[in-house]
């Protein structure tokens, strides 16, 4: 899984050190982090690491220099390696990047929606509904990730691996602190997206875009920091959503 698309374009499969890919590596790691399997916090080793993941000192070494550069691995003395933790401050400011611009990018895309699209979109949705079926988290992520991207894809390939990115960042906090399953909420959410969407009503479609965010927030915010005050996060969203920062409730 290499998300955040602009991390990704970074790293060339051309490049292999010690019989690997530095991409390879990379992604294995990347995924591993993002997905908890490594946890937040963690102090670790170069040579642990090489061992549990089967990479070369080389590969290795590059790929964990590219996730520094992303904010996931800190860099520590004697070749330790300590995993990024997870913050009410981060989590804040992600959520405070990502919802406009992700919401400005949808407001760009929207317009340029063709049928095709529409029934890509709708595609999305069943296969999402099927992973549901079967409370397969894992299967539900790819469509999920296709739905969203189609629905910001005219923002431009910066835009989009930007947003790519945050996503990503963003799920290693809701699968931490809350939001993993929540089917039938996702459902309707994402089916009033893609009903303003198809009707061509901009307004609405973002503004439900920003709710389905706002929604993931508050349940992150409950788990890891209940009492926080998230006033740049709301002021974020009424600024590009009025009314959507309601979704927030009482986070």
């Amino acid at each position: 899984m290499i998300g955040g698309g602009g991390m990704a374009a970074r790293v060339s499969a051309a490049r292999v050190r010690d019989g690997q890919s530095v991409a390879a590596v990379h992604e294995r790691l990347r995924a591993a982090i993002l997905r908890g399997e490594i946890e937040a916090g963690a102090l670790t080793t170069q040579a642990q690491l090489g061992g549990a993941f089967a990479a070369g000192r080389t590969p290795l070494r590059e790929a964990l220099r590219l996730l520094q550069r992303e904010g996931l691995v800190i860099a520590e003395p004697n070749q330790r390696v300590r995993i990024a933790t997870l913050s009410p401050a981060d989590a804040e400011e992600l959520f405070t990047m990502r919802i406009p611009l992700e919401v400005v990018a949808l407001r760009i895309t929207v317009p340029t929606l063709t049928s095709d699209d529409i029934a890509q979109l709708e595609g999305d949705l069943a296969q999402m509904r099927h992973y549901e079926q079967l409370d397969d988290q894992a299967g539900f992520r790819a469509p999920h990730r296709a739905f969203h991207r189609l629905l910001v894809a005219a923002a431009g390939a910066r835009v989009t691996a930007e947003i790519a990115e945050l996503a990503d960042h963003s799920e290693r906090y809701r699968l931490r602190f809350g939001g993993v399953g929540r089917w039938e909420e996702r459902r309707g959410e994402h089916r009033a997206i893609l009903d303003a969407a198809a009707a061509g009503d901009v307004d609405r479609a973002a503004d439900r875009l920003a709710v389905h965010y706002a929604h993931a927030a508050a349940l992150v915010f409950a788990g890891l920091d209940p009492g926080r005050d998230l006033a740049r996060l709301r002021t974020a969203i009424r600024t590009v959503a009025p009314g959507a920062e309601a979704a927030l409730g009482a986070a």
